[in-house]
Parts: C-alpha cells; sequence; structure tokens
C-alpha cells in the first residue's frame, strides 16, 4: 500500500508541474492554444496512471475532475469531472470538498439548496482549509444563508490568514480598524505574540487593533496582495500621526 502511494504521489507532482506550466502562460494565449496540449495531456496521463497506482488518492481524483471541469484537454468531460469532484469531496479530500461546496453555491438546475453547498464547505472547514475558512467567514459576516455572527467570522478571517490567505487577511485586519471587538481566544494569542503599545493599551494588558491590524496586511502584502501593500501604507500613516501626537502631549 505504501509503495502504491509513494508511486501515485510522484506521477500526481508530474502532473501538477505540467499543470502549473499552462497555468503560467494561460493569460497570455487562448484557452484552446495547440500549444497547451502537449502539457495538458502530460497532466492528464499522469493523474490517470496515479489513480491507476493508487486508487484511493483523493488527490489524483481532485486534480484529474479540474481538467476535465476546467480546461480544454483533449478527451475532456465535464460529467467525468463533476463525478471525479464528488467522489474525492466524499472521500475527504479537503480541496475537493471547498471546490464542490463553491461549484454548489453557483446557481444553477442542479442545486436544490445553499445546505448541499455548505455541507462540503463546513467539512473543508474542519480540515482548516484556507479557502474555505475565508468563504465561510465572509458568510457570518453577512448573515448571508445564516445568522449573522461576526465573532465567528472573525475566528474564520484568523485561522485563515495564519495560512496565508491574503483575503482572509485583509478582511480581519479591516474589521480591526473599524472597531469590531475581537473574540477573548482571539486577544489572548495576540498577546501572546506581543502586539502590545507603548501607552494606555500596554496599561491595560490589551492587545493594540493598530498593532494587530499591521500584522493581517503584513500577511496579505507577503502572499503579494496589493491591497495589503496599500492598507500597510495608511497604517504607516496613522502611526505617524499617532506618535507625533504623543510627541506633543509630552512637550
Amino acid at each position: 500500500m505504501h509503495s502504491r502511494n509513494k508511486k501515485a504521489m510522484e506521477l500526481i507532482a508530474k502532473g501538477w508541474s505540467a499543470l502549473k506550466e499552462v497555468d503560467r502562460v494561460i493569460d497570455y494565449c487562448e484557452l484552446n492554444d495547440k500549444r497547451l496540449i502537449p502539457l495538458l495531456r502530460t497532466a492528464k496521463e499522469n493523474f490517470e496512471l496515479a489513480l491507476e497506482a493508487d486508487n484511493l488518492n483523493t488527490h489524483a481524483r481532485f486534480w484529474l475532475s479540474k481538467l476535465h471541469l476546467k480546461y480544454h484537454v483533449p478527451g475532456a468531460c465535464k460529467a467525468i469531472g463533476a463525478a471525479l469532484l464528488v467522489e474525492a469531496a466524499d472521500m475527504g479530500d479537503p480541496d475537493a470538498e471547498y471546490e464542490l461546496g463553491c461549484l454548489l453555491r453557483v446557481e444553477n438546475k442542479y442545486v436544490q439548496s445553499d445546505q448541499q453547498a455548505f455541507y462540503y464547505i463546513e467539512k473543508a472547514v474542519d480540515q482548516l482549509h484556507p479557502g474555505a475558512l475565508y468563504l465561510l467567514g465572509a458568510v457570518y459576516l453577512t448573515g448571508d444563508c445564516v445568522k449573522r455572527d461576526v465573532s465567528s467570522a472573525l475566528w474564520c478571517f484568523h485561522r485563515a490568514s495564519e495560512k496565508g490567505h491574503a483575503g482572509a487577511a485583509i478582511a480581519y485586519g479591516s474589521l480591526l480598524l473599524r472597531g469590531v471587538q475581537v473574540p477573548e481566544i482571539l486577544t489572548k494569542f495576540s498577546a501572546k505574540s506581543g502586539s502590545r503599545t507603548r501607552t494606555s493599551w500596554k496599561n491595560a494588558g490589551m492587545p493594540n487593533p493598530l498593532v494587530m491590524a499591521r500584522e493581517q496586511f503584513e500577511i496579505a502584502a507577503k502572499a503579494g496582495c496589493d491591497l495589503g501593500f496599500r492598507w500597510l501604507k495608511r497604517i504607516e500613516e496613522e502611526e505617524k500621526r499617532v506618535l507625533d501626537s504623543e510627541m506633543m502631549n509630552i512637550i
């Protein structure tokens, strides 16, 4: 069993590498550009061989489903892709659970209710999938199909940002700047990380929301998010204004 799984993972790595090359150039050519076909075929063949080597491998199922559903690979079939995606999700693959949940949220004749979508999204959240955490956080924040719960939204954004999700980090930081009350469990975490100010926040033993927000925008910037850089600039300007005000009070 171990040797089959190892062989499957090697094949998945080869297929994934070919698919990443497609993603790298696809924005600069037509979706059905013939120059992409060799790479797509390589990816498809390796994912199929991975399933032959280990039929229980959920990663191979998930990536093969994406090929069928999202790429113009020769022999692609959306029905096969959908079946593979459902299989991978039901077998517990978090990427497949999140992908299927997102697809089910899109209005189409196959969806009977939002519960179908959130069943898979919540399963992905249980495995701390960053995209699923961010989506569930947005749902709690807006009250879309659930009772609005800002504390739960903050928890979701926090856990997703820990995994480097730029959108979650921006959402979390923005809420902090708006003065949204942070759940105690998250403030304790921030206190351990040393997020304190030199003035009243330090004396009160509470985390500084401005510093906490900066940490979130730094996560987004590290992920290459332009909005993260712009928020950091605004934070720096605000910190400079506060520091100047403190100096004036001392004088």
